[in-house]
């Protein structure tokens, strides 16, 4: 399909979001705690607002929702057929570590489905961005490279599969044990989806729970590498703004071939 935007404004304005991150990451800040026990910074809301309102300005006519969205600013998502879907601060809990695995993540998401996708990591200074139509592409001090999934390997101690630095479960240890000989690659925030995109992991079993803006752009960047991202229950892709009851993922897996 067509975009109705230009891949280059929206990139920039994730990456001018994330310096706003990063400016703030460097220095004391204060940490509050949502209803649902989760970390909220002033960087989450800061880059919330940016992104908000830049996209607004260029694109007035395409709603959006982001993980800090108010429930009035919500309450017609339904009626949507294309919106902006937006994680300002993805991986707070890696951001409060400072270990630097955090991410801003935009995507586009046009009849349920997550067709671009923006994903920044500040601190590691990469740019991933992408979507099945248009393939993905990384971007860091090396150069801009296109990225593609690897096939996976035939033998087990060969595969690298990915999982959660701060959300382990037990289904996935119970997972993993399909894979014993297997090389596990910790990492925070949507970066474990762009590592299998790149062909960096071969596998991210996600056996815990998610919400939509937390995988969308990342899920995009993996189907433009050729990846995908399916559902654990029935091997279905992830859908968006589907349920007006919910906007949270089932346990999905990410698999490169």
């Amino acid at each position: 399909m067509s975009l109705p935007f230009q891949p280059e404004e929206i990139i920039e304005i994730a990456e001018r979001a994330g310096s706003i991150v990063l400016s703030i990451y460097q220095r004391d800040f204060e940490i509050k705690e949502k209803e649902d026990h989760s970390p909220l910074t002033e960087a989450d809301m800061a880059s919330h607002k940016f992104i908000t309102e830049s996209l607004k300005r260029l694109h007035p006519n395409i709603p959006l929702l982001s993980e800090e969205s108010s429930d009035a600013e919500m309450a017609d998502r339904m009626s949507w057929k294309s919106y902006w879907l937006i994680d300002p601060l993805d991986g707070t809990k890696e951001f409060v570590k400072r270990n630097g695995e955090f991410t801003v993540n935009i995507a586009y998401v046009h009849k349920h489905r997550p067709v671009f996708g923006v994903v920044y990591a500040p601190v590691l200074g990469v740019t991933y961005w992408g979507g099945a139509d248009i393939a993905s592409f990384k971007k860091s001090k090396e150069g801009q490279q296109k990225i593609h999934v690897r096939k996976l390997p035939t033998r087990i101690s060969e595969i690298k599969i990915v999982g959660s630095r701060s959300h382990q479960s037990e289904e996935f240890s119970v997972f993993i044990k399909n894979y014993p000989d297997a090389e596990l690659v910790p990492m925070g925030s949507s970066l474990k989806l762009c590592l299998v995109a790149e062909g960096v992991a071969d596998l991210y079993p996600r056996l815990g729970l998610t919400s939509e803006w937390d995988t969308a752009a990342a899920q995009a960047v993996v189907e433009g590498a050729s990846g995908k991202v399916v559902s654990f229950l029935d091997g279905k892709s992830l859908g968006y703004n589907m349920n007006p009851n919910t906007l949270l993922n089932p346990f999905f897996i990410v698999s490169g071939d």
